[in-house]
């Protein structure tokens, strides 16, 4: 195997890892402060799933697979991942679904019955349908969407000005995320009014412009580089 083929091996085992994470650590919510926005048009903070960690980290990887090997390698990754998602999280519920056995386990805080660990797996490990439901649409959505805005721009600007194929593919296509998941999520899974959910839909994304800009440089330093290793 070619440097050529390894490189884009690596690229391809983080981007699936990144996903599959994304899914997992993405039950837990987090608040973020919303008062230093402009206007305050939130009262206080804003709610968001862990998954903001990892989740941008697959659209850097995806740039820098598409400018570096193409559209139809930077596709390929993509369903990869989406399938790589979907056989992660068939196995998660059949895990989850496994009777425990019946012993008690002495840990650090004393003994606790096997129903006690029973539940504090599901609470990590069991699944919103709604929320996976509309992560795993918004994902293969916004990220073929991505590749498909990149590779546009790299043609008609002639391969020059990543930093604008890289950012408008980036914000274009986690606005569509954005959108989808929040939409489905907010409104069929927590039944909350559409205002509310345009107001976290707005500050979601200015949070994931945030996110886009910062990794413009990240973005030329890994084409750099990785030019650099498969030559």
């Amino acid at each position: 195997m070619n440097n050529n083929e390894k490189v884009y091996n690596i690229f391809l085992a983080i981007f699936i890892t990144m996903i599959v994470l994304t899914n997992i650590i993405g039950v837990k919510l987090f608040d973020v402060p919303t008062h230093y926005l402009p206007g305050n048009f939130l009262d206080s903070s804003i709610t968001l799933t862990t998954g903001i960690i990892t989740y941008p980290l697959t659209f850097l990887i995806t740039d820098i697979v598409c400018e570096v090997y193409g559209k139809k390698r930077a596709s390929l990754m993509v369903i990869l991942g989406f399938l790589a998602s979907i056989l992660s999280l068939i196995f998660i519920n059949l895990a989850v679904t496994l009777p425990g056995s019946e012993v008690w386990i002495n840990g650090e805080l004393g003994f606790r019955s096997i129903d006690e660990m029973q539940n504090a797996y599901e609470s990590v490990f069991t699944l919103p349908g709604f929320l996976i439901s509309a992560s795993m649409l918004a994902y293969l959505v916004a990220q073929l969407i991505d590749v498909r805005i990149f590779h546009y721009l790299k043609n008609k600007t002639n391969d020059k000005k990543l930093w604008l194929r890289n950012n408008v593919s980036t914000m274009f296509s986690q606005l569509i995320d954005t959108i989808i998941v929040n939409s489905i999520f907010l409104y069929f899974g927590l039944n909350l009014s559409w205002e509310i959910i345009l107001k976290i839909i707005i500050a979601s994304y200015i949070f994931k412009i945030v996110i886009a800009v910062l990794d413009t440089p990240l973005v030329y330093i890994g084409v750099y580089y990785t030019r650099r290793i498969i030559k």
